[in-house]
């Protein structure tokens, strides 16, 4: 269970943290954002890059992380053109915020970083680190909502109303 319905999210007495983590708008030279399909849930589940932050680490340096370990790009070959103004936080659905990390947290807090990719895309290689996704697309900002889990699409909405007039 990923999808997840919104309204099954956790409450406002959940008294347990959100997970610090980055998120990744990956855009290429005509503005597309990559998505990967996560591996770890049969069927459609596409998002963009994004994880956690480690203890002591600087949020940007996460971002190149991520990208790295989620992408196999390597940090020569993107950039960041902006960083949100605000940290977006999202709840997963109560039966999942149980399960994943051990049940510590309700959700997570997102710091997002728009990059520019300036390779080519010989360069992407999911099989790097812990592959995270199965496959991965180039896909217009107007498509992206639609794509994402209805858990966290509340926070795409937010991060692309930010970036938009960059793309």
């Amino acid at each position: 269970m990923i999808d997840g319905d919104p309204s099954e999210s956790t409450d406002d007495h959940d008294n347990r943290p959100y997970r610090p983590c980055v998120g990744i708008m990956l855009l290429n030279r005509e503005g597309a954002v990559f998505v990967g399909n996560r591996i770890d849930v049969p069927g459609d589940h596409w998002q963009m890059p994004q994880g956690g932050i480690d203890e002591g680490e600087d949020p940007v340096d996460a971002a190149f992380r991520e990208v790295q370990e989620e992408t196999g790009i390597d940090a020569s070959k993107v950039e960041i053109i902006r960083q949100s103004k605000a940290w977006h936080s999202y709840d997963l659905p109560k039966p999942l915020s149980r399960k994943i990390w051990r049940g510590k947290y309700r959700g997570q807090t997102q710091c997002w970083f728009a990059m520019r990719f300036t390779g080519q895309d010989s360069d992407i290689n999911l099989n790097t680190h812990k592959a995270e996704f199965a496959q991965w697309r180039w896909v217009s900002l107007e498509d992206l909502p639609a794509l994402i889990v209805p858990f966290k699409r509340h926070t795409y909405q937010q991060v692309i109303a930010e970036f938009q007039e960059i793309v």
